[in-house]
């Protein structure tokens, strides 16, 4: 079936989103009205070719003879004075969720949303009962599935037990409000699940006696005393209940009737002593002392020696002297802003028990336990599966879905930018899969929760195991993962063969209709060879035949719930559901959604940064977690508890003005197949690990105002990324009355966006946010949800303990319709999303932009390193990809130079030192023109006899030995308090050469070309590694794929090579040697090359084998190199005539 879900009265903008009193948190709104006055109505039909197709009611009243392939579906009208909507029963509730989660909406500009409902998502069987096209009984009516529970089980919304699923139901309702088995008038708000008559204990829901003292069963009981699962309410018995029931918000005994030890009990909750979820912890002064201390040295001696060698110049070759100091100066200016920001490093620790106890312990307010703690959601964006294996994403999905954290809180979302089929089916198979992973995963303690990362591991997979069946219950996932896997790998088969089969039915259907018309059968048959999903439908997204609508740049927006939101309680599961015993394991899973944008011709679509923002507009009506996290597709959480380590910031006091934490990237890579690797990628040949820049310069900045935002791994304030200023507390009168000031602000009400930003006119939400009334509805409470809690009077913007423990409404359509919607390709336009609000457009480094754009406003951010490693992914290994990132990265930051925001333009509430920090970020890539001068001087220093100074003087000596001791002991001082090794440092030292010579130098060009003449950038995607063995792993290591950024290196080297070799020789044979000057010059050569030498390594490949073009490249130096020196200085005979004769070079 398909439906139009356009012009909906949104439902969400009637709920109570979870927040305070009084209205706090959450969304107020009425429906919108249809602007023809009114509803609506579309009607679909689907073809035997599987296609769907729409026609208006006059169109169907026109024709009687095809009304009987049209199904009239459920339209949602406006609320009149003569339609009011009923109380929402958890039939309606069940049947409305159950149909959201097994459909798939498509939509966008100039276009209907649709609702496809699916009976099949994948070819292979669907077990988990949150998932979309999950098994289920037969509606006795129609052949659609019949509404199920959480656990799967039927729901028969009458005593009779008469099947019936979601549609036929609220057709019976609307119609004659007759049950269809027995002719009944439906009961609403009482009915009875297909389920035992027993008890279920393991669902966490306790049948608990009637007031009366009689024993009722709880189904019985009535809707508003249930949640939404069906199940009995205990909080809302405990408020209906005239008993006196146990001791907490709902009903407080008076003092005589009370127990005194659970009175003093109670009490001594209250007064407990507040506790820290987090702490700095400076850097030992006996370090950090002598660490400023020699920063300061090193700078006095480079100023008297840059004076020195200013005030002699070397009158024999001022050429080469000129161009040494111009460098040395500029080395000097980059130095300085790469050191002063990390004067002041500091570490953080979190305290998980504290986090525990405040927002997940059972207290007399909550005896179940239920956490308090905000939403989060997760993205991970993808573009293309050849290039980013669907495998390598699905493993991340998994790591994602089994995070330790409450369930009810999570929301994942994937954004598949090129819209295939490929990339939907693939998320469908690794949703059903944690059905079995997730809860393996909780039962046994499972670390790390990526499965193909865990099953390789090289450790003792029994160690600190206790349980019995452990090694039974790993063998069967293990066997389980292996089938996964074969069915991710043969996807891309399975849809070409079921494509195929479906374009040929296609094809003999038209040959059949053009034999009856009496066409000339010789004329070719035009059928388009689409992509089909697994249900017989076309696929709305990218076909493997790109046509129109359906390419990469061109087809409609869709979302897909593939694992519809989970119950607020635990759901444990039982012996018989599943091939392993998960009887006191939560079976529930996180909310799981596919989304890919709309793409159209025309619209500049922003690249990697509109695609997230198409997730933070999406997952605003959904989910509206407070905080997000953003991954990569090939970078999965390492540790299960890293999201509530970032949480102990968030909610820790003074984390209001925290815009987001920053987790450190970490890359997994040794090769063990050759043992002569081991010491390269121990810490990484090209500095892949890029430890230094995340232990070192990241942990110095957090100490300033915080981390520049590098891309994967950080969870930001959803209402930092709207583009708001952090909130500020009146200093004056904070200054008066401390503690009343302090009290006001912890119980500030839920804000509108006005008062957010005094410049906001309501009236104008639209121009900052686009047209959507639910996304800025959304707005203030994803802000009150994201506060702290109120229970400290220094917390300056809190909430009350308890707002968040209200359970999530159940998705419906018109919901779901409104995220389509705000995902089209028209959505941003003419409104500030890019330039203000969310990932900020314009650079190929939006991340850096999008930071530094919040550290502008006043936020702050957080450098969270955890013990064990929160995040790990793949990073490129051969010298090709690895150049080809940092080229991105550096045109990314000449981009910024030259942008508005540049650091020179910030405003005040960026800090002195952060600016500092940013300006470094711009301007680090024109280093590489003086770098690149500086490392050809020493080869043209031995071509020529002289050396940049007129003799190697004392002066010139001790002023060099000064600054190389003072930049020996910084590096020991740094690696001390950052933690990385000495090998690390050296490490990043080489490729900061590499990369300066190349990369950086066509970065510089390709920026200045696109600012001069407006030329555009284009960059590829860094291919991910799919191989399952190690040694397809690092196959790509020894690829040698040449690329043009290799030219000046090669350059570089071979002249200091020739430059060694001629000085020597013509020292040798001269009759009065100058030594001084050849070691001098070869010093410096010698410097350049050990920089160079992982450079030549990568050059080499596997086993010393060197490409081609290295021969070509140096024969070719070599002699023009030869031709040069004769023609400049031909040597002399013993008559002093040229031994070349009358040769001369042209």
């Amino acid at each position: 079936m398909a439906s139009s879900l356009n012009n909906q009265p949104s439902k969400k903008s009637l709920r109570n989103s979870g927040g305070g009193s009084g209205g706090a948190g959450s969304s107020q709104g009425g429906a919108r009205n249809n602007s023809s006055g009114g509803p609506t109505i579309k009607f679909a039909r689907r073809t035997s070719s599987g296609r769907y197709v729409s026609l208006s009611r006059d169109d169907i009243e026109m024709s009687s003879e095809l009304s009987g392939d049209y199904m009239n579906y459920t339209v949602h009208i406006p609320s009149t004075p003569d339609n009011q909507p009923t109380p929402d029963s958890s039939v309606a509730m069940k049947a409305e969720e159950q149909y959201v989660s097994n459909s798939l909406f498509t939509g966008g500009f100039n276009s209907v949303t649709r609702a496809h409902l699916m009976d099949k998502v994948i070819d292979s069987e669907v077990r988990h009962p949150q998932m979309a096209g999950a098994k289920g009984s037969a509606c006795s009516i129609c052949d659609g599935k019949v509404m199920t529970d959480e656990r799967g089980h039927d729901v028969t919304p009458c005593e009779c037990r008469y099947k019936i699923c979601r549609d036929c139901f609220l057709d019976a309702q609307k119609e004659t409000g007759l049950c269809p088995g027995c002719k009944e008038p439906y009961k609403v708000g009482e009915y009875e699940d297909d389920t035992e008559d027993t008890p279920d204990y393991a669902s966490g829901a306790l049948p608990l006696p009637a007031p009366n003292g009689s024993k009722q069963n709880p189904n019985n009981m009535s809707v508003m005393k249930r949640n939404q699962n069906g199940e009995f309410d205990h909080q809302k018995w405990l408020f209906e209940s005239p008993l006196d029931y146990g001791h907490g918000t709902a009903i407080w005994p008076e003092d005589d009737d009370c127990d005194d030890d659970l009175k003093g009990e109670a009490f001594s909750l209250l007064e407990k002593p507040w506790k820290p979820l987090s702490r700095k912890m400076p850097i030992e002064s006996r370090i950090m002392s002598p660490y400023r201390m020699l920063i300061v040295i090193r700078f006095v001696v480079l100023c008297f020696f840059l004076h020195w060698r200013v005030a002699h110049p070397n009158e024999d070759a001022i050429w080469l002297w000129l161009m040494s100091v111009t460098c040395e100066i500029w080395f000097a200016f980059s130095w300085l802003l790469d050191q002063v920001p990390k004067l002041c490093p500091i570490n953080r620790t979190t305290d998980l028990s504290v986090l525990h106890e405040k927002f997940d312990s059972p207290s007399p307010d909550n005896p179940t336990g239920r956490s308090d703690l905000p939403g989060v959601d997760l993205f991970v964006s993808t573009a293309d599966p050849e290039k980013e294996p669907p495998l390598v994403t699905a493993n991340t999905i998994l790591s994602i879905l089994a995070v330790d954290y409450p369930v009810e809180k999570l929301a994942c979302y994937v954004s598949d930018d090129g819209g295939a089929l490929l990339t939907f089916e693939a998320m469908a198979e690794a949703a059903s899969f944690a059905n079995l992973w997730v809860p393996f995963c909780r039962k046994h303690n499972i670390e790390p929760r990526n499965p193909e990362s865990y099953f390789s591991l090289k450790v003792d997979p029994t160690k600190n195991k206790s349980r019995t069946d452990f090694v039974k219950d790993r063998r069967r996932v293990k066997r389980e993962y292996d089938e996964f896997k074969v069915r991710i790998n043969g996807l891309p088969d399975s849809i070409r063969r079921r494509s195929d089969a479906f374009n040929a039915r296609e094809e003999m259907k038209m040959m059949k209709h053009l034999k009856e018309k009496g066409a000339d059968p010789s004329e070719p048959i035009k059928v388009l060879k689409a992509t089909w999903m697994a249900d017989g439908t076309h696929w709305p997204g990218t076909w493997a035949s790109p046509s129109s609508e359906h390419a990469k740049g061109d087809h409609a927006g869709i979302l897909q719930v593939m694992l519809k939101p989970p119950s607020p309680d635990p759901l444990l599961g039982r012996a018989e559901d599943k091939i392993i015993d998960f009887t006191e394991v939560d079976t529930r899973l996180p909310m799981f959604a596919y989304v890919s944008r709309e793409k159209r011709p025309g619209y500049d679509h922003n690249k990697k940064a509109g695609a997230m923002n198409a997730l933070v507009r999406a997952s605003a009506i959904l989910s509206n977690g407070p905080f997000i996290l953003n991954l990569d597709c090939d970078h999965y959480i390492y540790n299960c508890r890293a999201i509530r380590e970032g949480m102990c910031f968030m909610m820790d006091r003074g984390g209001e003005d925290i815009c987001y934490i920053q987790f450190p990237q970490r890359f997994e890579g040794i090769d063990p197949s050759d043992s002569s690797y081991l010491f390269w990628f121990r810490y990484g040949r090209y500095a892949n690990h890029n430890t230094v820049f995340f232990d070192g310069n990241m942990r110095a900045l957090d100490g300033v105002q915080g981390p520049v935002y590098v891309g994967t791994g950080c969870m930001f304030r959803r209402f930092a990324l709207y583009g708001f200023d952090p909130p500020l507390i009146d200093e004056k009168e904070t200054k008066k009355n401390p503690k009343e000031s302090s009290e006001a602000a912890s119980d500030r009400p839920a804000l509108n966006a006005s008062e957010f930003d005094p410049d906001l006119d309501m009236n104008l939400l639209p121009k900052r946010f686009g047209n959507s009334t639910m996304l800025s509805e959304s707005i203030p409470v994803s802000e009150y949800q994201g506060r702290p809690l109120a229970d400290h009077p220094a917390v300056k913007y809190g909430r009350p303990p308890g707002v968040l423990r209200e359970p999530r409404e159940p998705l419906d359509a018109s919901t779901v319709a409104e995220a389509v919607s705000v995902i089209s390709c028209w959505y941003e336009d003419k409104t500030e999303w890019g330039d203000r609000v969310g990932w900020i457009y314009g650079s190929v480094t939006e991340d850096v932009v999008t930071g530094y754009r919040m550290h502008n406003r006043g936020w702050r951010s957080v450098y969270c390193i955890t013990k064990r490693d929160a995040f790990r992914g793949s990073a490129p290994i051969n010298l090709t990809d690895r150049l080809h990132q940092v080229l991105r990265w550096a045109t990314g930051s000449v981009e910024i130079f030259f942008s508005k925001n540049n650091a020179f333009l910030a405003s005040k509430r960026l800090k002195i030192l952060q600016r500092l920090a940013y300006l470094n970020v711009g301007i680090y890539p024109f280093t590489s023109i003086f770098l690149v001068v500086y490392c050809f001087l020493p080869a043209l220093s031995l071509f020529s006899g002289f050396f940049i100074v007129q003799t190697l003087s004392i002066a010139f000596l001790i002023y060099l030995l000064t600054i190389t001791v003072c930049l020996i002991l910084l590096a020991l001082l740094e690696v001390k308090w950052s933690g990385v090794e000495l090998e690390q440092w050296w490490r990043n030292e080489q490729f900061w050469l590499i990369s300066g010579t190349s990369a950086h130098l066509a970065a510089v060009v390709q920026g200045l070309l696109k600012v001069m003449a407006g030329i555009e950038i284009s960059f590829t995607l860094t291919s991910k590694s799919g191989g399952e063995e190690d040694e397809d792993m690092f196959a790509d290591l020894y690829i040698v794929k040449w690329s043009s950024l290799m030219i000046p290196p090669i350059v570089i080297a071979m002249m200091n090579v020739i430059g060694i070799a001629v000085a020597f020789s013509r020292t040798i044979y001269s009759a009065n040697p100058q030594w001084s000057k050849f070691i001098g010059g070869a010093f410096f050569s010698f410097w350049v090359l050990a920089h160079l030498y992982p450079f030549a390594k990568g050059l080499m490949g596997k086993r010393g084998k060197t490409p081609t073009i290295v021969f070509v490249w140096s024969g070719l130096i070599a002699i023009t190199l030869s031709l040069l020196w004769i023609a400049i200085s031909p040597p002399k005979g013993a008559e002093g005539q040229g031994v070349g004769g009358d040769f001369q070079f042209p």
